[in-house]
């Protein structure tokens, strides 16, 4: 089965680090979602309004239609809620992994006041939170602590992922 994952996690986990790594590892491409979004949503995000879940379907549906050819393909996308996964799911119109980058606000928030040039500001951290829902038992999802070193976490991911690159 050829992999298609998305890592997932609030702003600040690590998504585009996590994904131009593991790429590297598997030999799988990656994309970042965040090229994917509407110019309205990057507008909104650099004013510090968090977008609402109308904003985010276009955006949504754009990354499950990257996954939709069936190519292998790693792409980064916050993927925030269970609705937002399962848009994902439906758009791809196949079997989707999702990688978990989880970790705690403090070390989350460290991390976004650390990082330079990126549209989407540190006050949002809060809303990305309280909009969180950790993927279910019952969805093809794999979490995993971010408080590690890079080569660590991406070995852990890939140990997850499997010899194919989808979980198992």
């Amino acid at each position: 089965m050829t992999p298609r994952i998305v890592l997932m996690g609030v702003a600040g986990s690590g998504k585009s680090s996590v994904g131009a790594a593991l790429s590297a590892r598997l030999g799988i491409p990656y994309r970042d979602g965040d090229d994917l979004h509407p110019a309205a949503n990057v507008a909104k995000m650099s004013r510090g309004e968090p977008l609402t879940d109308a904003d985010r379907a276009p955006w949504l549906r754009q990354v499950g239609m990257a996954l939709h050819d069936g190519a292998p393909l790693i792409i980064g996308c916050s993927a925030l809620k269970r609705a937002y996964r399962d848009l994902i799911r439906a758009e791809a119109a196949g079997p989707v992994t999702f990688v978990h980058l989880a970790g705690s606000r403090a070390v989350i928030a460290a991390r976004m006041a650390a990082r330079k040039g990126h549209f989407m500001p540190p006050a949002l951290l809060e809303s990305q939170f309280a909009a969180l829902e950790p993927p279910g038992a019952d969805e093809d999802a794999v979490t995993v602590d971010i408080d590690q070193p890079l080569a660590a976490l991406v070995a852990e991911v890939a140990a997850a992922l499997g010899p194919g690159g989808g979980a198992h």
